[in-house]
């Protein structure tokens, strides 16, 4: 899957006032195969306000990922409208940075040349790519790697590349589609702590998507449970833990467990229904 980062179709109008920073209106999304027809999902509906960091939880196979490729305009719905600031999403949206779960990064190129790659598709002049590449190396910690290739990082390093490649030309919305999913538990929560305090200093509009309960609650404003296919929202829960939050004490709250109650309850319930 390509990220939306990488193309230079020209961005789409992301800064149209008081409209919601993404909404989806009665969303539906069929896929055809071989074996027949796929409803994927089927009439969702939902916004977020600028500089929310919003959350979505769900079985395999809901949709979580169907929604961030229609937001990045790498597919189309097939009911409803896609609208970031106001504005249908009707093609490849530049608006917007897309950080896969797959690793993306080019191995014949070096750190800073990968982080650079969108200021050069672009047309920014080499001083300012010089400059954007070092402010974002230091911002995600990747100081001494510079001319390091892809298959001499470590797997948290390389996430921490693709991360400042997504963040370097600045966009004002983020998806992202379980980042951290494949590190090891003490590697993810060094990352989510960062990704906490960028996200503090530039508050980015994000929609991350994951299958970890925790760490949704941990990060996000608000978290949405899809249903199994086709998806619809089981749950909308605003988070009530305050902020700046630190990653390791999160479920020490005491809004920590109640939230995880409700939201197991709602992603256990339809996989526990008899069939």
């Amino acid at each position: 899957m390509r990220s939306a980062h990488l193309s230079v179709v020209p961005a789409q109008d992301c800064e149209a006032p008081h409209a919601p920073a993404v909404e989806l209106r009665g969303v539906g999304k069929t896929f055809s195969s071989r074996s027949g027809r796929v409803d994927v999902l089927s009439g969702l509906d939902f916004s977020l306000e600028n500089g929310e960091f919003l959350a979505i939880v769900g079985p395999s196979g809901s949709g979580k990922s169907t929604v961030l490729n229609l937001l990045a305009g790498l597919d189309q719905p097939s009911a409803g409208s896609v609208l970031c600031q106001g504005e249908p999403v009707a093609a490849v949206n530049t608006g917007i940075g897309y950080l896969t779960q797959h690793d993306s990064l080019l191995p014949w190129r070096t750190v800073e040349q990968n982080i650079a790659v969108p200021l050069e598709l672009r047309n920014f002049d080499r001083a300012e790519i010089a400059a954007r590449v070092h402010e974002q190396i230091a911002q995600v910690g990747l100081d001494g790697f510079e001319r390091h290739y892809p298959s001499q990082l470590s797997g948290g390093m390389r996430k921490r590349a693709m991360l400042a490649r997504t963040l370097i030309y600045d966009p004002p919305v983020l998806l992202m589609d379980e980042p951290f999913g494949p590190l090891d538990a003490q590697l993810k929560l060094v990352l989510q702590a960062e990704l906490l305090k960028l996200w503090s200093a530039r508050r980015k509009t994000v929609v991350f998507v994951t299958h970890d309960i925790v760490e949704a609650i941990t990060l996000a404003d608000r978290v949405l449970v899809f249903s199994p296919r086709p998806c619809r929202i089981r749950l909308d829960e605003p988070i009530t833990i305050p902020r700046p939050r630190e990653v390791h004490e999160v479920r020490f709250h005491p809004a920590f467990e109640e939230h995880y109650r409700r939201l197991w309850a709602a992603l256990e319930s339809p996989v526990r229904r008899p069939s």
